[in-house]
């Protein structure tokens, strides 16, 4: 048994091991770490290129210095260097000594006229290559190694002596230059790989902290079920990226908590809705099936159960068109419509209900409008519009639609003089199954699912929607459409998903 405990253990602890370099955190350390081995290189490029290129320059300063001493020192007798010093002063002796340890020079068809020990191991510059540096009339630098490996820097140029020109070469050994530069460089690539591996382990304990907010989303995510939508995460108040997820995280959270909840109400709702009618065809059915003594009372039972399946099939073929919207599966086929004329035709379908209920209804198109929409859901929009303003209106009252168009919209108002709606349920009525209390004291009572439909067709149609009611007094419903373009881009926007904002109440 210890030892099956012993094994378990040690492949847990295999197990967090492979899984270190697919953490977050190793690849935050190890992506520090190649930054840092970047920069170190590069650094390290640029002090080098800076160091060889200061000794080349204080090699070249010597020289030139040393060039300048020889025009000072030397004169030509029949093309024969004469040096020129005080042999009494010992500085100047070893000074001129030193000038002719490694030179050359030669006249200006290339012959040699003086060539130290020192220059014959570096090789002499043919008569061509002379004569191509004297017609140049520049500086020239080379450099070149003797037989022992040992790297020279040679400066080559024009000397005149009374207006006649002769070579000159002098060389400076510059292999302790590159000593020191090579030097640099080892001890330079030495103290990289420390630097990465202190670099490694500072990334990795900085990361640790700077991932604690992750961490705590995560864990937050992993105690979320159905019961506990309200967990949230306190944001650190630092106002960096990690806040920003926080927050973005508590956003989600509110829209989920949302979301589960209307998912509930939806369901209960739906529950309710469908059990009322279901309760009613059954009890017919108990009626005919129990007490029904003749043909008469089995004909009311029926008559009563195929109402009550009349209301059910009306639930669910608006829960279906109402759930395809939403889906997005249900696709606007947009026309160039003439908004005033439809509104006309519709008045004119919704003038028995209307004689029936003794209200008068009318419409009135005050300008013409025109508008890029579906004309089947814009009936639908203008039916359930119409029925609620009839069905919550006194006899004796009056329901007027107006059309109009405004600048790049079309305008349709629907105002009544109905029971009204209290301010406190305005921003509730177009929620599904959503309906005002005592609201149905007028007529029968609805499944509220009319004005959640018109929501959406106003907000697939690009449109908005106000409500301004007053209880006692009536209720007006404005909708905004935008106006209609030309036929390919009504083609085009057909094509395209809707965009919409939400409705706005007032």
């Amino acid at each position: 048994m210890t030892g099956l405990k012993w094994g378990e253990e040690r492949e847990a602890r295999q197990s967090a091991i492979r899984r270190i370099p697919r953490s977050l955190r190793f690849r935050l350390a190890f992506s520090y770490m190649v930054f840092f081995a970047i920069v170190l290189i590069g650094i390290g490029f640029l002090f080098r290129q800076t160091l060889a290129h200061t000794l080349e320059s204080h090699s070249h300063d010597i020289l030139d210095e040393e060039y300048a001493s020889v025009k000072a020192y030397v004169r030509f007798e029949h093309d024969i260097p004469l040096w020129f010093a005080d042999k009494d002063d010992p500085e100047e002796a070893a000074f001129v000594a030193r000038l002719r340890r490694i030179i050359l020079m030669a006249d200006a068809n290339g012959r040699v006229l003086e060539a130290s020990d020192g220059y014959l191991a570096l090789g002499l510059e043919s008569a061509d290559e002379i004569k191509r540096i004297l017609a140049a009339g520049k500086t020239d630098w080379t450099v070149r190694r003797n037989s022992r490996g040992v790297a020279f820097l040679i400066r080559r140029s024009v000397l005149v002596d009374e207006k006649k020109v002769h070579f000159c070469a002098i060389a400076r050994a510059i292999s302790e230059d590159v000593a020191i530069t090579n030097e640099f460089t080892l001890k330079y690539l030495a103290l990289v790989p420390l630097l990465l591996i202190l670099a490694s382990v500072m990334g990795w304990f900085f990361a640790g902290p700077a991932l604690q907010p992750l961490i705590a989303v995560a864990g937050t995510a992993q105690r979320i079920s159905g019961s506990n939508l309200a967990l949230r995460i306190t944001p650190r108040g630092a106002g960096d990226e990690l806040d920003h997820l926080i927050g973005t995280f508590n956003s989600m959270m509110d829209r989920l908590d949302g979301s589960f909840q209307q998912s509930q109400q939806f369901s209960a709702d739906v529950s309710h809705e469908l059990r009322t009618p279901l309760t009613v065809i059954r009890g017919q059915l108990e009626v005919a099936l129990f007490t029904a003594q003749d043909v008469e009372g089995y004909r009311d039972a029926i008559v009563n159960a195929l109402q009550g399946v009349e209301r059910l099939s009306h639930i669910i073929k608006t829960l279906l068109l109402l759930s395809q919207a939403e889906a997005g599966h249900l696709i606007l086929q947009r026309t160039h419509l003439d908004l005033g004329s439809l509104v006309e035709d519709m008045v004119e379908e919704f003038q028995i209900p209307a004689i029936e209920a003794q209200i008068t209804l009318t419409a009135t198109v005050e300008s013409p409008c025109f508008v890029s929409a579906d004309k089947l859901q814009i009936e639908r929009l203008l039916t359930n519009l119409f029925s609620n303003a009839i069905k919550y209106t006194h006899p004796g009252g009056s329901v007027r639609a107006v059309v109009k168009a405004l600048d790049g919209w079309g305008e349709l108002t629907v105002e009544d003089s109905g029971i009204g709606i209290p301010e406190g349920h305005l921003p509730q009525i177009f929620d599904r199954f959503f309906r005002v209390p005592n609201a149905d004291v007028l007529a029968e009572r609805g499944i509220g699912l009319g004005l959640s439909f018109v929501a959406w067709v106003v907000k697939a149609h690009g449109g908005s929607i106000d409500v301004e009611s007053e209880l006692g007094k009536g209720s007006r419903f404005r909708v905004r459409l935008p106006a209609s373009a030309s036929e390919p881009e009504i083609a085009d926007q057909a094509r395209q998903p809707a965009q919409t904002p939400a409705p706005r109440y007032s």
